[in-house]
């Protein structure tokens, strides 16, 4: 997708935002219980599985960076349409799609057809960086599901492990964030783990050198070769930081040694104009989180502006049968 398309595209999602205003507490009549549901089950989530948290939490980035908020990235390919999951930056690496699905289930049962899959996203990304050790904010709500997704818009538009930190910049700019919104919404890699896959260039052949990344720490570099040998297995899993189980600014004090996992990660120390927040954040974690709440609330309000629906199925357009579809998991 050419610069010109996406700039376009954050037209429309800026100049729609008031047609479709968010509020807080946009379900304390409708379904008052809708906040309640959504924090018991992400947190019966990570009671299974740690790592839940931090894959509920970047669904929200996949999908409100294209087409805005509307829960697309949910949606299940069919032969109509090819979805956002199998885009570049989500195939194999996008999961916990069963858990939406289990918070929709009880929104179903107990508010029918009334809280869209895309504000459950919103409030399950908020609920897993709280339960995680991270702030707590009240979330703006009201969005609707789109009716489709896209794929080539996803592949146009989200950023993959190696990207540098100009063009980071650069993307966020065209979504009017501003570069500490960057640095602090990378700082959601404060929980969760980065596959070998996305690292393996670094440890081995940065910009096609046959060296390691000049960047990264050599005692660190010695413990991701031996997590992730060359030929080895690229689904092996680390942490992104230090403390891939707590929301906390280690992330950032990480990155200050030269111990960041992803390059997207550690370029972040390569400009002085995102080096700047990273050794704020990295000294003062009040900071870090009121940074995030700001960057996650601008974040959230990205709209399309096109028609929706409130969808019976995380996964499906109303309308459509399971036996359509191809479920991912």
């Amino acid at each position: 997708m050419s610069d010109p398309i996406i700039l376009l595209l954050f037209l429309v999602l800026l100049s729609s935002a008031e047609g479709a205003p968010l509020r807080q507490s946009f379900y304390s009549e409708s379904c008052p219980g809708a906040e309640t549901t959504v924090r018991d089950v992400v947190r019966r989530a990570m009671a299974r599985e740690a790592r839940a948290a931090a894959s509920v939490m970047r669904l929200q980035f996949h999908d409100c960076f294209v087409n805005g908020c509307d829960g697309s990235v949910l949606l299940d390919e069919t032969p109509e349409m090819a979805g956002e999951k199998a885009a570049l930056s989500n195939i194999n690496s996008l999961r916990s799609f069963e858990v939406v699905d289990e918070i929709k289930d009880a929104l179903e049962m107990s508010c029918p057809g009334i809280v869209s899959c895309a504000d459950i996203l919103i409030m399950a990304a908020r609920d897993a960086v709280f339960l995680s050790g991270g702030p707590k904010w009240e979330v703006k709500l009201g969005r609707e599901d789109s009716l489709t997704a896209s794929q080539e818009d996803s592949n146009g538009i989200m950023p993959s492990p190696r990207t540098n930190a100009t063009s980071l910049i650069a993307l966020f700019t065209k979504f009017n964030l501003s570069v500490q919104d960057l640095v602090a919404l990378s700082g959601t890699h404060s929980i969760g783990q980065g596959r070998c896959f996305s690292i393996v260039f670094r440890l081995y052949n940065q910009s096609g050198s046959g060296l390691p990344d000049p960047a990264m720490d050599p005692q660190y570099w010695a413990e991701l070769s031996r997590l992730c040998p060359l030929g080895g297995d690229e689904e092996v899993t680390g942490g992104l930081d230090a403390t891939p189980q707590r929301f906390d600014n280690q992330y950032f004090k990480d990155l200050v040694r030269g111990r960041g996992f992803l390059n997207s990660d550690q370029t972040l120390t390569s400009l002085p104009e995102t080096r700047k927040y990273v050794e704020i954040f990295s000294k003062n974690e009040k900071r870090f989180f009121e940074a995030l709440v700001e960057g996650m609330i601008k974040l959230g309000d990205l709209q399309s502006g096109k028609p929706g629906e409130i969808r019976r199925n995380c996964r499906v357009v109303n309308g459509f049968s399971d036996d359509q579809l191809v479920k991912t998991k």
